[in-house]
C-alpha cells in the first residue's frame, strides 16, 4: 500500500513538472502583464515614433520584463490637442509647440509644470523650417524675400491648425523685422501666394510632392530631407533661408489619463528614454537635430531666433497671431 501511494505520488509530481514547463515564459506568478500606451503626436513623426516605440519596446523588457505596446495618432498638432482635450485617452502627447501642450495642461488633463518634469523645457529633440523646391529651382528661391513674388506658389498648412505652419508664419515674420520690413504687409503679401491650406504639415507635403502643386514648401527640416530622399534623384532640392526659427516640439505625460489607466511609470520612462543615447540617435536618423551630440551627425548651420527671443514666448505669439481675429485672421480674410 505504501509502495503504491509512492508510485501515485511520483506521477502526480512528474505531472505537475510536465504541465509547469508547457506554460509559455513570462506567465509565471511574478510575470508584469502587458501594457499599452498611446502616443498622440503631429503629423511629421510617423517614420520616427515608428522607429523609436520598437527600440523603446526592447528597452521595458530588458529592464522591467514587461512587454509595453505603443499605438500612434498623427495629425496637425493643434487638432491633436483637440482631441485629447475631447477625449482621445492619450497617456502621452508629443506635439509640434508647447502652446498645444499648455492647452491640454489648461483643460486639467496634464499638471502645472509638465515643461519641467523633463530636461530642455520637455523638448528632447529641435528642428527648423526650410523650404523644399522643384529640380533646378526654376524660380531662384533662395531667401525669404523670393517668396512673396508675384507668380510663385508657396505651400504651407493651415496656422489655426497645424503647429508646422505657425513655426513657418514665426520664421516669416521674424525675418521680415530682421530686415526692416513691415511684418504684417510681408505675411500678407505671402499668403496671397499660398493657393492651398492643408490642415496639417504631412498633407501639405503630399500636396507638393505628389499633387505636384506649388513652387516652394515651407517644411520641417525633417520632413524636406524625407522628401528629397523618397522621390526621384534630384526631382526636389532643399534651400536653407538666411534665418530661420528654432524649432522645439515638446513632450508630455497626459497625467489624468496614465492614473486612470496605471500607466504612470512606463508613460514617464517613454518618454525619458527619448533623452537616452538610442533615443537621440533615432532623433537624428529621422533628420530631427538631437539633444546631445551624436556620432558622425551634423546639420548645417544657420542663423535661428528663438520663439521667447522674438516673441515673448507661446503664450504671447499664439494670443497676438493666431487667437481668432489675431494678425493671421486679419492678413488671411482681410
Amino acid at each position: 500500500m505504501n509502495r503504491n501511494y509512492l508510485i501515485l505520488a511520483a506521477l502526480i509530481a512528474i505531472g505537475g513538472c510536465a504541465r509547469t514547463s508547457s506554460l509559455p515564459s513570462g506567465t509565471g506568478t511574478g510575470a508584469k502583464p502587458a501594457v499599452t500606451l498611446l502616443n498622440v503626436s503631429y503629423d511629421p513623426t510617423r517614420e520616427l515614433y515608428e522607429d523609436f516605440n520598437k527600440a523603446f519596446a526592447r528597452h521595458w523588457k530588458e529592464k522591467e520584463g514587461q512587454e509595453v505596446r505603443i499605438k500612434q495618432s498623427h495629425g496637425g498638432s493643434g487638432k491633436q490637442a483637440r482631441s485629447v482635450i475631447d477625449g482621445l485617452e492619450a497617456d502621452v502627447v508629443t506635439l509640434a509647440l508647447a502652446k498645444d501642450v499648455s492647452e491640454v495642461e489648461k483643460a486639467g488633463l496634464i499638471e502645472q509644470g509638465w515643461e519641467k518634469e523633463l530636461a530642455d523645457n520637455a523638448a528632447p529633440y529641435t528642428s527648423t523650417i526650410v523650404f523644399l523646391v522643384r529640380r533646378g529651382n526654376p524660380k531662384g528661391i533662395k531667401d525669404w524675400d523670393d517668396l512673396v513674388k508675384p507668380g510663385v506658389q508657396v505651400i504651407t498648412p493651415n496656422p489655426k491648425t497645424s503647429g508646422g505652419a505657425r513655426w513657418n508664419y514665426l520664421a516669416a515674420w521674424g525675418y521680415a523685422e530682421k530686415h526692416d520690413k513691415d511684418p504684417k504687409d510681408f505675411l500678407k503679401a505671402l499668403f496671397k501666394n499660398v493657393p492651398v491650406l492643408d490642415s496639417g504639415a504631412r498633407g501639405s507635403t503630399n500636396t507638393f510632392v505628389q499633387r505636384g502643386i506649388g513652387d516652394v514648401l515651407l517644411a520641417w527640416e525633417n520632413e524636406a530631407i524625407l522628401a528629397a530622399r523618397e522621390m526621384k534623384e534630384g526631382a526636389v532640392e532643399i534651400v536653407y533661408p538666411s534665418v530661420s526659427i528654432l524649432a522645439e516640439p515638446s513632450v508630455a505625460v497626459v497625467d489624468k489619463v496614465v492614473q486612470k489607466h496605471g500607466t504612470a511609470d512606463v508613460a514617464k520612462a517613454y518618454l525619458e528614454y527619448l533623452y537616452s543615447e538610442e533615443g537621440q540617435r533615432i532623433a537624428a536618423k529621422h533628420h530631427y537635430r538631437p539633444r546631445k551630440k551624436v556620432r558622425g551627425v551634423a546639420f548645417p548651420e544657420l542663423e535661428l531666433m528663438t520663439i521667447d527671443e522674438a516673441f515673448g514666448g507661446w503664450a504671447e505669439a499664439t494670443d497676438e497671431h493666431f487667437a481668432d481675429q489675431g494678425v493671421f485672421d486679419q492678413i488671411y480674410e482681410g
